[in-house]
């Protein structure tokens, strides 16, 4: 199992942890796993398992990373870097 990286970083606000720059599968999993607000929804269930299926190699980082801004975005987490440019 090796680390993939995400093609362009995906930037959340996570309470406590603060605002982070997610640039991997293996990030974004400790991500869901450690610092999500809630683990619960089909977009939650979804970005840890295109993850864990991306670190298999069985779906590629563009995918998993897509599954994860849903997810960041259904958890109010997601911060568009777009906008404060």
């Amino acid at each position: 199992m090796h680390d993939k990286r995400f093609p362009i970083p995906v930037m959340v606000k996570l309470g406590a942890a603060g605002q982070r720059a997610i640039s991997s599968v293996w990030e974004a999993i400790e991500c869901l796993q450690n610092y999500w607000p809630s683990k619960t929804g089909p977009n939650y269930r979804r970005a840890l398992q295109a993850c864990l299926d991306a670190l298999d190699g069985w779906k590629s980082a563009h995918k998993a990373r897509h599954a994860f801004i849903s997810a960041a975005r259904d958890a109010g987490v997601f911060l568009d870097t777009r906008l404060h440019q």
